[in-house]
């Protein structure tokens, strides 16, 4: 039998994954990363109980401050908006997740990530969930020794189809409700959590695309390229964050113009794939969500410039620009700079 190690956080995804798994043969390890919230390790203690698996955790505190939590602020105050999920994944997680399966001796990891994994003529290559709820955007920066361990059993199913099973099952998170927030900001304010890491980004002015003073903004870090709501100014018009300049302490409002580019750049690109040398076409993800656009990726060493077929809305400095090729991720790199 065959052995794995599972990413447990006790919600429901992680815990009907491990009972997918205990049917498909394999022994079964659950591994609780713990940060430190209330009631999770207990909760997540509980779940392997329920469906019958041992069970340990591991204080990933200072890993998660050092490779998440402070690279997080730092993007923030360089007037980025980075994604957390995708600097924790192959950095924390699921380093953790293979060191922990080293020393149980144990193959395969696992987590509830909905996405899928193909094994064909030696090769792992990562696909995207059958369903809407597709999450391989979050996972394009693990390493490929990380992936070639890693197995997605709910990459198969549906969200509703998972909480059906868990009721099935009779589980008692099958109810549970989904985590929406970032794990280490559970009130979901961001500036707030900066600002309570001693970091207080000060006010400046928001100006329009000319450089005229259009009013004061609350700090750099509370805004992000694209947004619209809850800038806390009034203008008579919508008005939506265009640039954001830590150089001048400036924040630049449009009416819109100028957010939707056909050209931009990403770096530290990370292949799972053979590394391309050549220009190539694919589709390209900006943000986690479903949308994906044609386009011809241009490597250059490790970073790349991206071509889009149509323009895209806000490939925003510090998300990941994430490539595709049908239903297989070949690889993505962190978008920095727009080319008007």
């Amino acid at each position: 039998m065959e052995k794995v190690v599972l990413g447990l956080s006790g919600g429901v995804d992680s815990t009907v994954c491990g009972t997918l798994l205990k049917r498909m043969g394999y022994d079964v390890h659950a591994l609780y990363l713990d940060i430190g919230r209330p009631g999770e390790l207990e909760a997540a203690r509980n779940a392997a109980e329920a469906i019958g698996v041992p069970f340990e955790s591991l204080d990933i505190r200072r890993e998660l401050d050092e490779h998440v939590i402070a690279p997080f602020c730092g993007a923030y105050i360089r007037g980025e908006t980075p994604n957390p999920c995708i600097l924790c994944n192959p950095s924390v997680k699921f380093r953790a997740l293979c060191a922990h399966a080293d020393a149980l001796d144990a193959q395969f990891i696992a987590t509830g990530h909905y996405a899928r994994i193909l094994r064909e003529g030696g090769q792992v290559r990562l696909l995207r969930s059958k369903f809407t709820n597709d999450q391989s955007y979050m996972l394009h920066g693990l390493a490929p020794s990380q992936l070639r361990r890693l197995l997605l059993p709910l990459g198969e199913y549906g969200k509703d189809g998972v909480r059906e099973l868990a009721r099935e099952l009779r589980l008692a998170v099958a109810n549970k409700p989904d985590s929406m927030e970032i794990c280490f900001i559970p009130d979901n304010n961001y500036a707030g959590f900066i600002e309570r890491r001693g970091i207080v980004p000060p006010p400046g002015n928001f100006t329009d695309t000319d450089g005229n003073v259009l009013g004061q903004h609350m700090g750099i870090h509370h805004y992000t390229i694209g947004q619209r709501r809850g800038l806390r100014i009034a203008l008579g018009e919508r008005m939506f964050v265009s640039d954001i300049r830590p150089d001048t302490n400036e924040v630049v409002l449009s009416r819109g113009n100028g957010l939707f580019v056909t050209e931009f750049q990403a770096e530290n690109a990370n292949w799972l794939v053979e590394k391309p040398e050549a220009p190539f076409s694919c589709a390209v993800r900006v943000r986690h969500s479903r949308t994906e656009t044609p386009a011809l990726v241009v490597p250059n060493g490790d970073n790349v410039t991206v071509r889009t077929q149509v323009p895209v809305r806000a490939p925003t400095p510090g998300q990941s620009a994430v490539f595709y090729n049908g239903e297989v991720v070949l690889g993505g790199g962190v978008i920095r700079r727009n080319i008007p």
